[in-house]
């Protein structure tokens, strides 16, 4: 049921975002060199690495590290990349991984490929074995904020906790969120 919901969801998604979505790659390509899409390498189910779609907010060159680990996040940062983050528009394109079964709407969110202290911790709980998600319940309670080791605990909570109803609120909540831009620290 999960699997048919996330295909559904995401159709819908692309067909009512298409457009929009549409004017952002063509904003990101007027304002800065490179590619409209950044192809990231992340952690999936049974930690098995995927590429993750996302509209580019950095600067090509900018390396590979999560943003937090940069020095000065906001010097690599696309004219238009701190609109397109605190927005949340740049996961757009991961609608693109949830119909190819790369992801789902709710799950932990994918690890960089770099993440080694996430990804160990993540298996140590059992946490490799779902899917990852576009959102999740430890981005509905920190984000970027969070700690690892408190980010894993609230991906475990999710874990045992699963339902089609928790997703649901999850989602909900989620949406509020990002209205409130809550929790976006780049």
């Amino acid at each position: 049921m999960k699997r048919s919901f996330d295909i559904g969801l995401a159709l819908l998604a692309f067909l009512a975002l298409f457009i929009p979505a549409t004017l952002l790659a063509i904003a990101i390509k007027l304002t800065s060199a490179g590619p409209v899409l950044y192809w990231s390498d992340r952690v999936g189910r049974h930690n098995k690495l995927f590429r993750m779609p996302k509209f580019r907010t950095m600067r090509v060159g900018t390396p590979a590290v999560a943003t937090h680990l940069l020095t000065d996040p906001d010097q690599f940062l696309t004219p238009i990349g701190s609109f397109l983050r605190k927005s949340s528009l740049d996961e757009l394109p991961q609608l693109w991984s949830i119909l190819v079964g790369d992801m789902s709407f709710v799950g932990p969110r994918p690890a960089l490929f770099n993440q080694f202290d996430l990804i160990a911790l993540r298996t140590e709980h059992g946490i490799d074995k779902i899917l990852p998600g576009l959102t999740g319940w430890a981005q509905i309670n920190g984000r970027d904020e969070l700690p690892i080791p408190e980010k894993v605990m609230l991906d475990k909570f999710y874990l045992t906790h699963q339902s089609f109803r928790f997703d649901l609120i999850i989602i909900f909540r989620t949406f509020l969120k990002v209205i409130r831009k809550d929790g976006v620290t780049h």
